[in-house]
């Protein structure tokens, strides 16, 4: 296996060719993984690099199945190499370990070999790991002598003299260099390569890379591609290697690609297109080529000279789908040298193209050239006599004729040759875009500039042939060849005629924005598990592979019906379900909704909408409704009048129909920030708005991927560091953001700190410098979105109505409250639920005199509950805001509803509320409290960001259900309360300073993946992570529930929680009624507020609440999950 850094080709072609046993010392356990670290012995080898050296020979004595090697290589040997072609190379002291590591290899032990390496280093260092000083001749002596001074038969000095005398191994050391030189490895210095791979030359990189690879090898035996008698490296570098890297070449490199169409070029009158001859490599001069390379030569430059030579070369070593075009050119005063060198080269391939040693005649005029006559500075005429006389010796050694070239040279004129080269220089820095003075090569309409000081060489050239060949022209050559060419002259249809069109195509197709991944599905056996839908005159064929009981199945196939109604195409559905099911995983129904013109009328000027319709639905079974949107888009439900969580039809009487209507609400401004060169600035705080009012939204950066995300509606925005601490840090020029269509916008943004602060720390715990909230600014939605509020808030004449008392009501009520406000956060989902949140409210509001603001999540309340919301709060005189955010894409997603709405009650926290919002009480909708929560507020959580009550444990009855006081829990716990998530407080200050969001997601992230943890999530989360994310335990009082806690503590109870108990399973609304006494009360208060505010009947609204959804609501505890799942439109 070959490691190098990090480098990732193609999916299916990632690997380097086998490589040939130089230099490779090889431990051998086993054939399924191949490790080789190639590194450069020059003037420092990185403490990473000797780590991974200590590392291999660590995994060697623990037996690991690996087979390790190294190839070693000299740095002044590959310099010669790029000058000299490798001819000349000298004794230096890179060569000298390499010879002293095989004799050692040979004569002793491998690990004896290794420590050798590690001892010159050492010695070099001088126990400075981080040393600069350079290896010299006596480091390596000494570490030679060292090594064997124990095991030597003879003294190590007199064997060293014997090899440095003798020139044991040398042969074999220069061999590695040409290897890595050939190879391409030598440009990173230091590699690891893995079964092929490339990767970085340290620690973590090799055991990551063995963890990667072990999947892929699983998977292959598991299907039977590998089998005891299989060379696994010979297997995969088989299927899926380049013979050399190249980043650039195999599009990993950081430079994006560049593509030309030369399709506009070629049908231009006079185009230079149509006077090239190209070469081809020996005999092959009339066979296809699908790869056309065009080199484009300043021959006045080094660089160009030795593209041209590398050319040359590349030819000669054989190639039979690629030729190559030459476009020389030259300055307009270079010297009479250069310009008789082209008007000879492009004579030669114009006249003798075809001739068995043309190639031989332009190499070794080019090795000439280059060797000669760069450094002429002028033409002076036995210079040019010189070239004359080289130039007829060739021909006559190459069989070429020397009268015709005598004839040529006789009419050279230095005047006719500018004039052509004035021709070719609009095609390459007019319509190609070089820059003038560059060197480059264009393959097929793919641009590669080879700047001053690189190389090019003969291997890239083949490179650069089989990926364009393997991954585009291969495919529209083989189209091309099967056109049936009408009305053509047959004598056109050359090699040369198939060579340009395919040359010509696959550069315009190549300008054109494609995905990253396509399929062939001809290969499909689809005789017996296909639909085909035919269309004749359709020009767009459709292919789709379905699992028909999938998720993605049920999405995608609503949506190839309107393709099917809409376009008409051809299409072939192949059916590929999983061979067995351990249950029927269809559990939702989907319809695609798209614009059309049926959502216009024919009648007059009004537009109906979109819309989607189920039809046949089961009457009996519970379902829920959802909408699928893109990730942009924040939708709610506008008009609902039955609880869309838990639908039954059966219940609607004779209509036997529900209508919900959704309306898009705001739009999603998101983005990743990073700091230059540092990791994300985890808690930077940005502010969103307008010139005039440059504070309307606000959130803060992320630790995972520095994502962040603000609510937009269309519009200009100015996008700029909130006032504090992060504009005190770092700098940021205001940026004006527009959005301009409803896909959103994705930003990145790289900030920087001010200079003299790069030290300070972002999230220090003693600053407390976070945004005051503005009187004028009374939550970040309610400023943006007012443009929306009339669908917010429902029926536009209750909402004038409430507007109306404002001002009289709030002011009275408000001034009866006095202190410092209460802000609770609650999350309800469904009429059921909402009636109890109703409830809660009144229980916090009838025991306290202090401000009360309560935060509900917008995303699963009701249209019914937002219509009562805001008269409910001028009624009774709290605050409310209605908050949302949208999950983020790079996060694992919840799928059940239900574990959704856990989810956003701990993972968002730090995020979801605005930054001037210092603590937070999240109290369930299903609890009745019985206290001033104003004490709870003010607690003192001894510096821990959350604060929670542990569960009781003196209800004997419930000891089996006790799942923390046994097996993982207990041990993970150690000795720490298991806390319930009915009841608790965040303090959101110390929440973002000590950056608890984002720890909380991470052991999210890395727990949720795994189908059996996190059964309730929203409650194991925080107590599984509590030894990262602190949590202060409340005194049993604050919360008491039936299931858990005895009745001898009910009495102190500050607040009561309906838990669901896992034993009996009662009902919530038969529970409440029985263990909360006040509970009826406020019960019919709510209902009776409700109802006038509706003007509706108390009776209708009980009616509206079917006792059958009791189960499929939001469990605050932990429990038995087992339940059935609900059908979801």
């Amino acid at each position: 296996m070959l490691c190098m850094c990090s480098i990732q080709l193609q999916p299916a072609v990632q690997r380097l060719v086998s490589f040939l046993p130089f230099l490779l010392v090889c431990i051998c356990f086993s054939h399924t993984l191949y490790a080789v670290l190639i590194y450069w012995l020059g003037i420092s080898i990185s403490l990473e690099t000797l780590q991974t050296i200590d590392t291999i020979l660590s995994l060697h004595q623990d037996s690991v199945p690996v087979r390790f090697g190294i190839i070693m290589y000299s740095s002044r040997l590959i310099n010669v190499i790029e000058e000299n072609d490798g001819s000349k190379s000298n004794e230096d002291t890179s060569t000298l370990i390499m010879r002293l590591f095989l004799y050692i290899k040979e004569t002793y032990s491998t690990q004896l070999a290794f420590q050798f390496l590690s001892d010159i280093h050492r010695l070099r260092n001088g126990g400075d790991d981080y040393s600069e000083e350079p290896v010299e001749v006596h480091h390596v002596e000494e570490a030679f002598v060292d090594s064997l001074l124990s095991g030597a038969k003879s003294h190590p000095q007199d064997v060293l003299l014997k090899l440095q005398k003798e020139n044991l191994y040398k042969q074999e050391a220069e061999e590695n260099s040409r290897f890595v030189h050939k190879l391409g490895l030598y440009k990173l210095q230091c590699c690891l390569l893995m079964n092929g791979l490339v990767h970085e030359p340290n620690e973590d990189a090799t055991m990551n890379a063995m963890n990667d690879e072990l999947p892929r090898i699983q998977e292959q035996v598991y299907y039977g591609h590998i089998q005891s008698h299989t060379d696994v490296l010979e297997k995969f570098l088989s299927e899926s290697s380049y013979k050399r890297y190249n980043p650039s070449i195999t599009g990993k490199s950081t430079e994006k690609k560049r593509f030309v169409s030369l399709f506009a070029s070629y049908h231009q009158e006079d185009s230079v297109l149509h006077d090239i001859s190209y070469l081809h490599s020996h005999g092959t001069g009339d066979d296809a080529k699908p790869v056309t390379h065009l080199l484009a030569v300043d021959l006045s430059s080094v660089t160009g000279t030795k593209l041209l030579h590398e050319a040359i070369r590349y030819l000669m070593d054989g190639s039979n789908t690629a030729r190559v075009g030459l476009l020389l050119y030259a300055r307009s005063d270079s010297v009479s040298t250069i310009l008789l060198m082209k008007d000879i080269i492009d004579r030669t391939i114009s006249s003798f193209s075809g001739k068995e040693k043309v190639l031989d005649f332009l190499y070794g005029l080019c090795k000439y050239y280059e060797g000669q006559h760069m450094a002429a500075s002028s033409a002076a005429g036995d210079t040019l006599s010189s070239i004359k006389d080289k130039v007829y010796s060739l021909a006559a050694e190459t069989g070429l004729p020397v009268d015709d070239y005598k004839a040529w040279l006789a009419s050279f004129s230095a005047d006719t040759i500018l004039k052509g080269i004035d021709k070719l220089s609009d095609f390459l820095f007019g319509q190609l875009g070089l820059e003038f003075g560059s060197n480059a090569v264009i393959t097929n309409g793919r641009i590669f500039v080879v700047d001053d000081g690189d190389s090019f060489l003969n291997d890239d050239l083949g490179l650069l042939e089989s990926m364009e060949y393997e991954l585009r022209t291969k495919y529209i050559h083989e189209i091309i060849e099967e056109v049936e060419w009408a009305g053509v002259d047959p004598d056109y249809l050359t090699s040369k005629f198939y060579n340009d069109i395919t040359m010509l195509v696959s550069s315009s197709m190549s300008i054109r924005e494609r995905p990253s991944e396509r399929a062939h599905f001809e290969i499909l056996n689809a005789e017996y598990s296909a639909i085909k839908l035919n269309s004749m005159n359709s020009s767009v064929h459709i292919d789709a592979v379905i699992d028909p009981l999938s998720p993605a199945g049920q999405k995608l196939s609503p949506l190839l019906r309107i393709l099917s109604r809409q376009i008409q195409p051809s299409m072939r559905i192949v059916l590929n379900p999983i061979s067995s099911l351990a249950d029927l995983p269809l559990k939702n129904y989907y319809r695609f909704v798209l614009p059309s013109m049926d959502d216009f009328s024919s009648t007059d000027f009004s537009v109906h909408g979109p819309t989607a319709f189920f039809s046949n639905m089961p009457l009996s079974k519970t379902l829920t409704m959802n909408i699928d949107v893109p990730e942009p888009w924040l939708v709610e439900p506008v008009v609902a009048i039955h609880d869309l969580d838990n639908i039954l039809l059966e219940n609607l009487g004779d209509v036997r129909t529900l209508q919900a209507v959704y309306e898009l609400e705001a739009l999603l401004l998101t983005g990743h920030c990073m700091e230059k060169d540092r990791e994300p600035p985890r808690g930077l705080q940005f502010i969103l708005g307008t010139k005039q009012r440059p504070h309307l939204v606000d959130t803060l950066v992320m630790s995972n991927l520095g994502y962040w995300q603000m609510k937009v509606s269309p519009g200009v925005w100015y996008l700029q560091l909130a006032p504090g601490r992060s504009a005190d840090l770092y700098e940021l020029p205001s940026k004006l953001i527009a959005i301009d269509s409803l896909r959103g916008k994705l930003l990145h943004i790289e900030v920087q700190k001010k200079k003299g602060k790069e030290h300070e720390d972002l999230l220090n715990a003693d600053d407390d410098n976070h945004v005051q909230e503005k009187t004028d600014n009374k939550g970040w939605n309610t400023n943006l979105l007012k443009w929306a509020s009339s669908f917010i808030s429902g029926d536009a004449s209750l909402k004038k109505k409430a507007e109306k008392n404002t001002v009289s009501i709030s002011s009275d009520l408000k001034d009866a409250r006095q202190g410092e406000t209460i802000n609770i956060f609650s999350v309800a989902s469904g009429h059921l639920y909402e009636r109890f949140l109703k409830i809660m409210i009144l229980s916090v509001l009838k025991k306290t005199q202090r401000p009360v603001k309560f935060w509900f999540i917008k995303n699963y309340l009701s249209p019914q509950f937002k219509d009562v919301i805001p008269h409910m709060a001028l009624e009774y005189g709290f605050e409310y805001e209605l908050i949302t955010y949208k999950w983020p894409t790079w996060l694992h997603k919840q799928k059940e509803k239900q574990r959704i709405i856990w989810a956003y009650k701990i993972l968002f926290l730090d995020v979801i509320f605005p930054l001037s919002l210092r603590k937070v009480i999240f109290v369930d909708a299903d609890q009745i409290v019985r206290t001033d929560m104003g004490e709870l507020y003010d607690m003192d959580l001894k510096g821990r960001p959350l604060a929670y009550t542990p569960f009781c444990d003196n209800n004997k009855e419930m000891d089996g259900y006790r799942f923390w006081k046994q097996g993982f829990w207990k041990d993970h716990l150690r000795g720490r309360p298991y806390h319930i998530s009915a009841l608790y407080v965040v303090d959101l200050a110390k929440f973002r300073q000590t950056a608890a969001g984002d720890n909380l997601r991470v052991v999210y992230e890395t727990l949720s993946k795994d189908p059996n943890s996190l059964s309730n999530l929203d409650q194991d989360l925080p107590n599984y992570a509590q030894h990262t994310v602190p949590i202060f335990s409340l005194p049993q009082e604050w919360l008491w529930c039936e299931s858990w806690c005895g009745n001898a503590t009910k009495a102190r109870a500050k607040t009561i929680d309906l838990c669901n108990n896992p034993m009996t399973k009662e009902p919530k609304l038969q529970g409440a009624k029985r263990i909360v006494p006040e509970w009826v009360d406020f019960d019919a208060e709510a209902r009776h507020v409700t109802a006038r505010i509706l003007g509706e009947h108390v009776e209708e609204i009980a009616e509206a609440t079917p006792p059958s959804s009791e189960s499929d609501a939001p469990k605050p505890d932990h429990e038995d999950s087992s339940q059935d799942a609900k059908d979801e439109l």
